[in-house]
């Protein structure tokens, strides 16, 4: 009962709609509760480049590098990158259309229902491009006379299956990274609070993602919206007062108190 809860909680986990999955604290009797920021395992920037280095370098891995590029530069959904055809990248206006999402094999409508455009940054636009003029050649060879209808495909030309990619290539990737496990979705937490901890818009963060609305995007990664600390609280002292050893005296009843004295 217990694993059928945890499999429902996981899933509505990784679709953004709750922070934790409880069950998974759960042996027997509960002996701790999870916390909101255990459902999130990002990676640094540090990390995300070393993860992105080691692929790119690795012979066995190289062929999915634009895959891994993708997920670190858009947040796309894995089963959002996997369904992607080559008619939703537009690289003159630098954007994709997520249009759809695969699902243990089944192609539908992506997570939210809706469709949403992404934007592309200059390094994933130039790894695409080399991406496309080598699935020209694969599809060529499988006798597709072109390019193959995904983006991604396996190595019989067919879209790509999750389980089987996430076994062979990125827990290899990792492994060869010397970086600790982590989860697919992660490389899309780690797109998130990459952008929200250099200060860019939370809107245009929460839009790429295809949340539902910013208050999602702020539950989910409040811990990661950057701040100055007691720079911030620093902040509400006003540069009509003096700094001075008595600090009642600031008070405004200590200050209506001097005047009438």
């Amino acid at each position: 009962m217990k694993d059928v809860i945890s499999g429902i909680l996981t899933t509505a986990m990784d679709d953004e709609l709750i922070q934790a999955n409880p069950a998974l604290g759960l042996k027997g009797i509960l002996k701790k509760k999870s916390k909101p920021e255990d459902a999130i395992d990002p990676l640094t920037e540090y990390e995300l480049n070393l993860l992105l280095k080691t692929v790119y370098e690795s012979p066995k891995l190289k062929d999915h590098f634009c895959l891994f590029l993708l997920l670190a530069r858009t947040g796309m959904r894995i089963g959002e990158a996997l369904a992607l055809q080559w008619g939703d990248i537009d690289f003159n206006g630098r954007f994709i259309h997520v249009r759809r999402s695969v699902v243990r094999g089944v192609v539908s409508t992506p997570k939210s229902g809706k469709s949403r455009r992404v934007d592309m940054s200059l390094q994933l636009t130039e790894a695409l491009k080399i991406h496309e003029s080598e699935s020209k050649k694969k599809g060529m060879a499988f006798g597709f006379g072109g390019l193959p209808e995904f983006v991604f495909t396996n190595e019989t030309g067919n879209i790509i299956d999750k389980d089987n990619w996430r076994r062979r290539v990125f827990n290899k990737a990792l492994k060869d990274s010397k970086l600790r496990t982590i989860r697919i979705h992660d490389l899309r937490h780690t797109y998130a609070t990459l952008r929200i901890a250099k200060g860019d818009n939370i809107a245009d963060v929460s839009g790429q993602l295809g949340h539902h609305s910013v208050k999602l995007t702020l539950d989910v990664y409040t811990h990661w919206i950057p701040g100055e600390k007691k720079g911030e609280v620093d902040g509400l002292d006003s540069s009509n007062f003096f700094v001075v050893s008595n600090a009642p005296q600031l008070h405004p009843e200590a200050l209506n108190h001097k005047k009438r004295g």
